[in-house]
């Protein structure tokens, strides 16, 4: 899924440009955080779409293996 969104000019979001930088799959982060797939999705391509805090928590604890000093202002206006 990633190759497909990859350089097609839809519209990302900063955790979307942040996992797309880094090569790393939404579907990596399905599985990391247990969360649906159309959340993260929506959570990398809608720019007008906030998590819940517990969501955010999930993310932001799965990104930590990648980058331990990722925080969740890294992302959203919280």
């Amino acid at each position: 899924m990633f190759g497909m969104l990859f350089g097609t000019g839809k519209s990302r979001t900063k955790l979307g440009k942040w996992l797309d930088k880094r090569g790393i799959s939404q579907t990596w982060l399905k599985e990391k955080t247990g969360l649906n797939k159309s959340t993260i999705g929506d959570l990398a391509s809608n720019k007008e779409r906030s998590p819940t805090y517990q969501t955010m928590k999930k993310i932001i604890k799965a990104l930590r293996e990648i980058d331990p000093n990722v925080k969740s202002d890294d992302f959203w206006d919280m």
